[in-house]
């Protein structure tokens, strides 16, 4: 429940902080006092819509702080879906701060939050019941709404949109098919062409670089041969002279023979050693290189050719053979898939078929079980109002059958008849302020045994009512209260005598500012509030003893 409400800088409520207790608590004042602002304050710290207009004038931005005792399991467990940390007496700290540059900072529990994430959790915690709420009951197309919070449909809904989600992508593949036909023709002509002429181009990884390089050999066999020729002339020498490999052989062998009795050759002879196998392996690799050189070798022309080609293809597919071949994979699967499009199309229509029976299957357990619900459902608003003084009032559940959509295959509407033998059109046609106000009690009473949320706000729903359904309504708020914690704005003296915790919202003018505070009322407060409601601002005895009547009346009943 909501266990204390501080509210800062936020329209005339300078500063003020309104503790709730358990049961029924009722909010009265002047008109014009500040009550609706209150409302205001709560539906902010719950993450709903709000501006930076609702900052107090000369202030640089609002703060409203809710501290919440004994939150419902569906809180806590919304709480570690987000990673909040709830403390062991489940009670939950929200802090909501608008800045005059229109940001917003909240807090739940020491963790910031996004609004949305507090609206989610604010769902929750308060339900409020208001013109809004009224406007929504007049919504026909939220009508199945009010039906699946008393079903608790939500694993059949789910189930059925799991296939309705699916079903649609089904749809949406086979129009895309359908409908681009010609676009489709005119790809694969495309893309037939770039498969040919990667196919036809033979392309295999590491072909361009062997092709660079025996072009570079091509490019300079003569002097490459006249090189090795050299080199191995020079190592080696020939029948008439001595290369100098040969001498630095002989070299190397009297300098390690020096070594062997004078040390400071030892360095000279290990260097000429090393030199001497490095010698040897030059003299090998350049008559290796020699066959290399002059072994058969590719036209240097066709190898250009080849090399233009591969140049000219990686320019349109990829800078390297491993992206081209990778590309020409990728249009090939893609060729497959639009030459076998009729195939797909098949497919996709059998699928669509199956999905098509599977939703109407799962569409009509939803509708079953609505149905059933809505039997219950009228019998016990119908109930309802006639202990709202509403004897002859007739309400039922009208279901009609419609196009699938996320939401099922039903079209729900409220009918209503307030009097005896008229006959029973929609409520948006016919019901008044004073009964509407009383359908919306009676609905949202029906639905307390299925909603888990702690505490419900009635915002000024006596609009219209008066005399003995006032009394009624106060009762049923009352009753309400027992299994709930209710917060109620009200101009009703009838419904403020019922009072468990009545909060006086009081507006004074100092020092040229207008300030609104909130304070719990004593019994004796309490009677002279309730007294002015009858009466006016000027108390008389008589006023004040029906005040006490009132007071009286609803302790007793």
């Amino acid at each position: 429940m909501l266990s204390s409400l501080k509210i800062e800088n936020v329209a005339v409520i300078e500063h003020s902080e309104i503790m709730f207790e358990s049961g029924l608590n009722i909010l009265t004042g002047e008109t014009g006092a500040g009550k609706s602002i209150v409302i205001d304050a709560i539906n902010a710290v719950l993450g709903e819509r709000t501006s930076k207009d609702i900052i107090r004038s000369g202030a640089d931005k609002a703060k409203v702080t809710a501290f919440f005792e004994a939150v419902s399991p569906d809180v806590l467990k919304k709480l570690d879906e987000f990673g909040i940390e709830c403390d062991e007496d489940d009670s939950l700290l929200i802090t909501r701060v608008i800045n005059s540059d229109g940001r917003n900072a909240c807090r739940v529990n020491g963790s910031n939050v996004t609004v949305s994430m507090l609206k989610a959790i604010g769902r929750d915690l308060i339900t409020i019941c208001g013109q809004h709420d009224s406007q929504y009951l007049l919504n026909k197309d939220r009508h199945i709404d009010f039906i699946d919070d008393m079903a608790d449909s939500g694993e059949l809904l789910e189930s059925y949109k799991e296939v309705y989600y699916e079903i649609k992508a089904v749809k949406k593949q086979l129009k895309k098919l359908l409908s681009a036909e010609d676009e489709r023709e005119q790809r694969i002509d495309y893309l037939k062409y770039q498969i040919d002429e990667l196919t036809s181009a033979n392309i295999t990884v590491g072909e361009k670089d062997r092709l660079i390089k025996e072009k570079e050999i091509l490019s300079n066999r003569e002097e490459a041969l006249r090189c090795l020729d050299a080199v191995g002339f020079l190592i080696n020498g020939d029948g008439e002279s001595r290369g100098i490999a040969e001498n630095i052989f002989s070299l190397s062998d009297n300098l390690r023979k020096l070594s062997g009795f004078d040390d400071r050759f030892s360095t000279f002879a290990e260097s000429f050693e090393e030199l001497r196998y490095t010698l040897s392996e030059c003299s090998s690799l350049a008559s290796s290189s020699v066959d290399s050189y002059s072994g058969e070798l590719g036209d240097i022309d066709s190898i250009e050719e080849r090399l233009d080609e591969l140049y000219r293809l990686s320019r349109k597919y990829g800078s390297t053979e491993e992206d081209m071949l990778k590309y020409l994979a990728e249009i090939i699967e893609e060729y497959n898939s639009l030459v076998s499009r009729d195939e797909t199309i098949d497919s996709l229509q059998e699928k669509y078929n199956e999905l098509a029976d599977e939703l109407f299957r799962r569409g009509c357990y939803l509708s079953d079980c609505r149905k059933k619900t809505a039997i219950d459902f009228e019998e016990k608003v119908s109930a309802e109002l006639r202990y709202l003084d509403m004897p002859d009032a007739a309400f039922s559940v009208e279901f009609r059958e419609a196009n699938a959509t996320e939401n099922g295959m039903d079209e729900v509407e409220f009918l209503f008849s307030a009097n005896a033998g008229q006959e029973m059109k929609p409520l948006i046609k016919i019901a008044s302020g004073g009964e509407l106000s009383r359908v919306m009690l009676a609905v949202r009473v029906v639905l307390s045994d299925s909603d888990s949320v702690g505490t419900m706000i009635f915002d000024e729903i006596d609009t219209g009512v008066s005399g003995r359904a006032a009394h009624k309504i106060a009762y049923k708020m009352h009753e309400l209260s027992d299994c709930k914690q209710v917060l109620c704005v009200t101009h009703l003296a009838q419904i403020a005598a019922y009072a468990d915790n009545h909060l006086y919202i009081e507006k004074n003018r100092t020092d040229g500012g207008t300030y609104t505070k909130v304070s719990s009322l004593s019994e004796d407060e309490k009677v002279k509030e309730i007294a002015r409601i009858i009466g006016g601002d000027i108390l008389t005895a008589t006023t004040l003893d029906s005040a006490r009547e009132l007071i009286d009346y609803a302790h007793n009943n």
